[in-house]
């Protein structure tokens, strides 16, 4: 007979706090009691797609957290994670069945919303639902900030860096229908080992002089005049320079890359015109919606929602529900020295008996009477 398999309570513990930890990046952010309607389109939020409601074959539709969980309860949801400048779509023309229950009076469409294949629960160039049941490969999918599709990174024609979560993926195909990017990615994407890998690894020196001309145009001389009304393209400098990188492949690029765009009057209105504004804030990125929410959750767990309840008691229900609380503090505290120092196990029988037992100081306590304050 071979022996039970058992994890201790640490081990419960940490992967608990991770758990949480990872849910709060991604929910803590939004709004899970208010429908997020009325704020028109959300620069970014957590979203949701309800098979039950939209399967494949209608129209895409997206609904926010608040209404997954109070419209949706009990649905097939999808679960998109983020997407930037989305209006709820829950209730509208596109659920002939369902009305809203946080925020019925919608517009019939949301015209600004954008759909991909992501709305009926698939992902990446292949096309495959997340998790596979009929994936036999280990591999972490990691979501492009262009087009917001979830990619496996051995589809991404490119090898993921190790600090993969420390910076933002662009996918092939968004490179290639931008080439304007393809010219900041062989200068703030990793430039240097593009370069080095074109002439062999043969020459240090090239390499550095080449990144020494990247820093140049990306900080403008000193000595311009503070009076120039536009101030020079830091892309035309860039093109200038030449471009060095062979364009297939993903590209990841490093923490504040953003910055170093230009944001000259031209290139403005050329990203506007591409639907890639939002390139040049930096606080549209998941990493900081991400700190947003975990910020939240941190304020959030600063409130003791013990001592909120007993604000709203009266002395003697204050003085029993203390007197509870440490009690069975100490109790717990004891019942699991008593398996530390025996080196034993703690089986869910074992919790359930010290529970039960709980319950019958309790009912004892009870009927001895309550306590008076006078």
């Amino acid at each position: 007979m071979c022996e039970e398999q058992t994890v201790s309570l640490v081990d419960v513990l940490e992967e608990d706090e991770e758990l949480e930890e990872e849910a709060s990046a991604v929910l803590a952010g939004s709004d899970s009691d208010h429908c997020s309607y009325p704020q028109g389109y959300v620069k970014r939020q957590a979203l949701y797609a309800c098979n039950t409601c939209t399967p494949k074959g209608g129209e895409a539709a997206g609904v926010c957290l608040a209404c997954s969980y109070k419209c949706h309860e009990g649905h097939e949801l999808f679960e998109l994670y983020t997407k930037r400048n989305f209006r709820c779509d829950c209730g509208n023309r596109k659920f002939t069945d369902l009305q809203c229950k946080l925020y019925p009076d919608k517009d019939e469409v949301n015209s600004l919303n954008k759909y991909s294949h992501n709305f009926f629960g698939v992902y990446c160039t292949c096309s495959r639902p997340y998790p596979d049941p009929d994936d036999q490969v280990e591999d972490e999918m990691i979501q492009c900030v262009v087009c917001e599709d979830w990619l496996h990174s051995r589809h991404l024609g490119c090898v993921a860096p190790d600090c993969v979560e420390l910076q933002e993926m662009i996918c092939e195909s968004c490179m290639s229908k931008h080439p304007l990017l393809w010219t900041y990615a062989a200068h703030l994407a990793g430039a240097a080992a593009q370069v080095k890998e074109e002439i062999g690894g043969n020459s240090k020196i090239d390499v550095a002089n080449k990144e020494e001309q990247v820093d140049d145009v990306i900080e403008p001389s000193s000595k311009r005049s503070r009076e120039e009304a536009e101030p020079s393209c830091k892309l035309k400098q860039l093109q200038g320079i030449g471009q060095n990188r062979v364009q297939s492949g993903a590209v990841f690029w490093p923490s504040a890359w953003r910055s170093k765009l230009c944001f000259c009057n031209t290139c403005q209105e050329r990203l506007s015109e591409a639907d890639l504004s939002f390139l040049l804030d930096e606080s549209d990125t998941v990493l900081a919606y991400e700190k947003k929410g975990k910020n939240n959750e941190r304020q959030q767990q600063g409130q003791d929602p013990l001592m909120s309840a007993l604000d709203n008691l009266n002395r003697v229900q204050q003085l029993e529900i203390i007197h509870g609380y440490n009690d069975m503090k100490t109790e717990l505290k004891d019942f699991l020295q008593r398996f530390a120092a025996e080196g034993k196990v703690v089986t869910p029988d074992d919790i359930r008996q010290f529970f039960e037992q709980q319950q019958s100081r309790k009912r004892r306590r009870v009927d001895a009477g309550h306590f008076y304050c006078t």
